[in-house]
């Protein structure tokens, strides 16, 4: 791999991309995508990694943000492949020479030479936005290596186990827990490039892998295996990148007793909690975990009560490249970044994560955060993924709907109140419209499309 990284490097050499220039990564979780990342670290380049879904005029709008000099993506497959890179090269404002990658051949055209304008960062990540276009968050060695360095005190990774990664390596789980996870602790790296449950419990288990991090619906799927060894013996399973009901850390408990899971909270922008081996069940369930070291978390808010989550630590990123302005406005006068997540602190330091900011449903004056309601929901046996969203309402201005992947079986509304009332739900919690999808909308990440399932809810009730 370093030989082959090397040669990646001199060909991006010739062609122009020197240190500190970007290079946008699209590629698939194949060995290709750790050998073209090492040979950007090698040249000085900057590597900025993208999910191969990403569409076209979305690649085109980070080379002119982030003034992408060069951008490798797939040459066949599904997302951003072959002509979509081209042409996303080409509508571009700016020149960027595009390498085509197909079974490790690398087809490069050379885009004339412009003006350079290089970046003292390491790696360059997006949001994966469930709102608009995605923000490129900069990060440097330092904060890329304090999580990584974290991750390794807290749960004991080393070269005896592989790292399983099915998570894309174009987001930032898979990218930060995998492959720089990887090059950072020396341990083998597994990867899955299309995600199979049957597969994936295959790989871990013939490999002996020992961690993973990946979003809650991977999480889900593993668990729903008849007839298998739960998570294929892995020591760890860190469970992020969308809320993670306590109903499914319960039954990782039950069916993988072997396995930590824990909630993994965090962002592209850094951070990072996890429940510690040891911790009892109730804490796992019931919390998103403690930061790692040196992270300092704090609540917008009255002490002991709700707040929106702010950070401040060495594995908080330092830039939105192209957005100075957005970055500085995201920060408090202190320097603790703003992460739009409302959460309460224990005196301990575990964080409970409430709601979203802007994810919340305003009806009659009242704010109502969906999170509690779509705990409970997804412990019920008929739901399999559950949203809830808010809908237009002229009397009250927001009513509250639940949006349901059924398992089988279609639960009805007012049976999932009753469901509800029996567990103490409190009523003005319960949903007062029922919606039904076959699959939901979602990004690479696992976070459910709110902002594309109020629209598709809105052109149903035209």
């Amino acid at each position: 791999m370093w030989e082959e990284a090397g040669r990646v490097a001199a060909e991006l050499a010739g062609h122009g991309v020197a240190a500190g220039d970007v290079v946008l990564q699209c590629l698939p979780n194949r060995v290709g995508w750790q050998v073209v990342f090492l040979g950007c670290l090698r040249l000085g380049a900057v590597p900025a990694t993208l999910p191969t879904i990403t569409p076209a005029e979305t690649v085109t709008y980070i080379c002119d943000l982030i003034g992408a000099r060069a951008l490798v993506a797939a040459r066949h497959g599904a997302g951003t492949a072959g002509e979509a890179a081209v042409a996303a090269a080409r509508a571009s404002g700016r020149p960027v020479t595009v390498g085509l990658v197909d079974d490790g051949e690398r087809t490069w055209y050379r885009a004339d030479s412009g003006e350079r304008a290089p970046t003292t960062f390491a790696h360059l990540m997006f949001t994966s936005s469930t709102t608009g276009m995605p923000k490129a968050v900069a990060h440097t060695e330092s904060t890329l290596g304090a999580v990584n360095a974290g991750f390794v005190q807290r749960f004991g990774i080393d070269t005896q186990r592989p790292i399983f990664m099915a998570s894309p390596l174009g987001h930032s789980v898979g990218a930060w827990h995998g492959g720089r996870l990887s090059l950072f602790t020396g341990a083998e790296l597994v990867l899955q490039e299309r995600w199979e449950p049957a597969l994936a419990v295959s790989l871990i288990r013939e490999h002996r892998c020992g961690f993973t991090a990946a979003a809650t619906p991977f999480l889900k799927d593993l668990l729903d295996q008849p007839g298998m060894e739960k998570l294929g013996g892995l020591r760890t399973f860190l469970c992020g990148g969308a809320p993670v009901p306590p109903a499914l850390v319960d039954q990782a408990a039950r069916e993988a007793p072997g396995t930590f899971v824990s909630v993994l909270w965090g962002m592209t922008e850094g951070g990072v909690t996890t429940c510690v081996p040891g911790d009892p069940l109730r804490r796992v369930r019931e919390t998103a975990g403690t930061g790692l070291p040196g992270l300092d978390l704090r609540t917008l808010g009255p002490p002991g009560g709700e707040g929106e989550l702010v950070m401040r630590g060495p594995g908080v990123f330092v830039d939105y490249l192209g957005q100075p302005e957005l970055y500085r406005d995201s920060l408090t006068p202190e320097g603790f970044f703003r992460t739009g997540d409302l959460a309460v602190l224990d005196p301990d330091g575990y964080v409970r994560i409430t709601g979203r900011l802007k994810d919340l449903i305003i009806r009659g004056g009242i704010n109502i955060s969906p999170l509690p309601l779509e705990n409970a929901l997804s412990a019920h046996p008929a739901v399999r993924r559950v949203a809830v969203i808010g809908v237009p309402d002229e009397r009250l201005g927001e009513r509250i709907c639940a949006v349901v992947q059924p398992d089988e079986a279609r639960p009805d509304l007012d049976g999932l109140c009753r469901w509800l009332a029996e567990r103490n739900v409190p009523r003005r919690h319960w949903p007062e419209r029922l919606w039904f999808v076959d699959e939901m909308p979602q990004t690479a990440a696992g976070k459910i499309r709110k902002v594309e399932l109020r629209n598709r809810l809105a052109k149903e009730c035209r």
